[in-house]
């Protein structure tokens, strides 16, 4: 037999014996267009494909609230998350219809500062002033949604008391506030928001703040609510500090995930965070421990068998 055909079949049964990596296909829902979570979602993506043979990731869009749910209902295998309203889902407290069980915590990221932005000539002074006025707001299933209910609430509002629209997008909520047909914003993002930023080149603004007297009827509601304050000059025209109520992002997976695959992703997260953190500067300085705090969340086996490796936990 001419080499050329011991050659090729040889190449023959080595190619039909050959185990190639099996496909996994998941699916990970992030966050509203405009947001934070859409682009880091895509960094994730891309490490996670690069590192994990055969695994391709499906991005999509989320919101806090929903995410939890879709992987506790089998809609998504991973999702971004905020660790106050995961652990409502995790304790079976509303808005949420009942426990969740099937989720489990990958890695806390960073810290979410909740925003009132309003237009500098509405007169709005606090929460209170936003009675009678045109609001945006996100749909529900998402977690500013929720901690916008809460603040009206400790105001003695409630969406029947103001005008209030729900934008899925950052993007349009802005366009609302350019074009007049709203006087005030709310998001839960990192800062400086970049949809913020936006809305400040094309008109004057300004946050409103919280003192402890606000913090503390937060917590009543949900003692998960706690205090991050956005540094002088974060925005424009921002001249001092302001407090507002923070909570963390974090990301969850399904119980169910192979715990090897977990595993790699999170180690995968841990080797590049510089990486993240050129889309999303706040994650810089991430450090295994900080990814393994407990937030009241249960880790899935594999997030746990790497921060117990990193001696993080």
């Amino acid at each position: 037999m001419p080499i050329i055909h011991v050659l090729l079949t040889a190449l023959f049964i080595a190619a039909a014996f050959a185990a190639p990596a099996e496909a996994q296909q998941v699916t990970f829902m992030t966050g509203p267009q405009g947001g934070v979570w859409v682009p880091l979602g895509g960094a994730l993506k891309g490490m996670w494909e690069k590192a994990i043979p055969g695994l391709q990731v499906t991005a999509i869009p989320g919101a806090g609230i929903a995410n939890v749910r879709g992987v506790d209902e089998d809609k998504a295998h991973i999702g971004f998350g905020n660790t106050i309203t995961t652990v409502d889902g995790i304790e079976g407290r509303p808005p949420y219809p009942k426990k969740v069980t099937k989720v489990c915590q990958l890695a806390n990221l960073y810290p979410q500062y909740f925003q009132v932005v309003v237009l500098a000539g509405a007169k709005v002074n606090t929460v209170a002033d936003l009675k009678g006025k045109p609001i945006v707001v996100q749909p529900k299933g998402n977690t500013a949604e929720l901690v916008t209910q809460h603040i009206l609430q400790v105001h003695g509002l409630s969406y029947s008391q103001v005008k209030a629209s729900f934008q899925a997008s950052y993007t349009d909520a802005v366009d609302m506030l350019k074009d007049g047909h709203a006087q005030a914003f709310t998001l839960g993002t990192t800062v400086p928001a970049s949809s913020v930023m936006d809305l400040a080149s094309a008109r004057d603004i300004k946050l409103i703040g919280i003192d402890d007297k606000i913090l503390a009827d937060m917590k009543k509601i949900n003692p998960g609510y706690s205090k991050n304050t956005i540094p002088a000059n974060t925005y424009p025209k921002q001249e001092k500090p302001l407090d507002v109520i923070g909570y963390a992002t974090h990301i969850v997976v399904s119980c169910e995930l192979p715990e090897q695959m977990v595993y790699t992703m999170v180690k995968t997260m841990a080797a590049n965070v510089t990486d993240m953190a050129a889309v999303n500067k706040a994650i810089a300085g991430l450090t295994p421990k900080m990814m393994a705090e407990d937030v009241g969340v249960p880790f899935h086996t594999g997030a746990a068998k790497y921060y117990k490796e990193a001696k993080a936990m």
